[in-house]
């Protein structure tokens, strides 16, 4: 009977021997995408992760350069609503809290990766998914770059 490999025996363990045991994560919003692309700019070519872009409508996306083994998600506030069950609105930074909180679950618990964080964008958001990566999901704050003006430590 052929074995299937798992996670652990697979490629990632072999990702892990080869030292390409990093994981980055970014975020921005419409008033970020500037800081975005320099932040972009500043990780290597062969970086693997995700970046997540919360705009107001789907007319304010825009083509961004990133490393090919990365995926961008846009967030549309226009297309989405606000708290469950309360026919809100989606407000700023919701979109991303939601979104980026979801994949950092999954991609981030208990990992050996060392993750690599850029989070850029609205308050709520941001300060929110600091939140949970530090307190939640026990991210070392080291890792994690804010606008410094926000204010928030590990």
């Amino acid at each position: 009977m052929k074995q299937t490999s798992t996670r652990s025996t697979g490629a990632h363990a072999r990702r892990e021997a080869r030292g390409i045991g990093h994981v980055y994560l970014l975020t921005a919003d419409e008033a970020s995408l500037g800081e975005l692309e320099a932040a972009l700019q500043a990780i290597p070519y062969c970086a693997r992760g995700r970046v997540f872009v919360e705009v107001a409508t789907p007319a304010d996306i825009v083509p961004l350069d990133i490393p090919s083994r990365m995926t961008v998600t846009w967030l549309t506030r226009s297309t989405r609503t606000g708290a469950p069950g309360t026919g809100a609105a989606c407000a700023n930074g919701e979109a991303m809290m939601r979104a980026v909180n979801a994949w950092a679950d999954e991609m981030l618990y208990e990992t050996p990766d060392e993750p690599h964080i850029w989070l850029g964008g609205h308050y709520r958001g941001v300060s929110t998914v600091h939140d949970h990566l530090i307190n939640d999901l026990g991210v070392d704050g080291d890792c994690i770059v804010t606008p410094e003006h926000y204010g928030l430590r590990a």
